[in-house]
């Protein structure tokens, strides 16, 4: 895997190994910040259950002004640690190793983009979706990863659902800032 393109572009991405993670597709990746290419530089990005890291980096590599990285793998947080210092964007990076939950009662983190990617099987899209919204700036964008039999509402907190991708059984999700008139219901 690789960075698509920024300051980074074309470095190559370590990832855990064997079954314990998904990384996102290239495929899947490339039509991701195709979609939201406009909405990334000099935006602060959340990448929960990061994986490698390969959603925040490529942010960071196309602009984005900070980002932090959660994942409870301690294994993961190294592999993380290890991609930023390899693409030179470690210095505006946060790596925390703790679970997504408990990292979303820590008061005062606000973001522009999220990249929520948990375990399929874990059931935790849904929750944690739930959760990180009222963290999010008004004018920002929550992406999410599942596979295709998940279900998802239309509209979370100020966020509405804009579009669906599908690719083979992987579905991401792009969730976009509502504004809302006052006394609209």
């Amino acid at each position: 895997m690789r960075v698509i393109t920024g300051t980074a572009r074309g470095r190559r991405l370590e990832t855990l190994p064997g079954d314990a993670t998904r990384p996102t597709s290239e495929k899947v990746k490339e039509s991701l910040f195709s979609a939201i290419q406009f909405d990334i530089e000099g935006r602060r990005v959340l990448d929960l259950f990061a994986g490698s890291g390969q959603l925040g980096i490529e942010a960071l590599s196309r602009g984005a002004s900070g980002c932090v990285f959660v994942d409870k793998n301690t294994d993961a947080v190294q592999i993380i640690r290890r991609n930023l210092q390899h693409t030179g964007l470690a210095a505006n990076a946060q790596v925390l190793g703790t679970d997504a939950m408990s990292y979303l009662t820590r008061p005062g983190d606000r973001f522009d983009l999220v990249f929520l990617d948990p375990p399929y099987a874990s059931d935790l899209l849904l929750p944690v979706l739930e959760k990180v919204a009222p963290y999010v700036n008004d004018g920002g964008i929550i992406v999410c990863e599942s596979e295709d039999t998940t279900d998802l509402p239309a509209n979370v907190d100020r966020f509405a659902l804009a579009r669906t991708y599908r690719f083979g059984r992987v579905c991401v999700w792009l969730y976009r800032y509502e504004h809302r008139e006052e006394g609209y219901l």
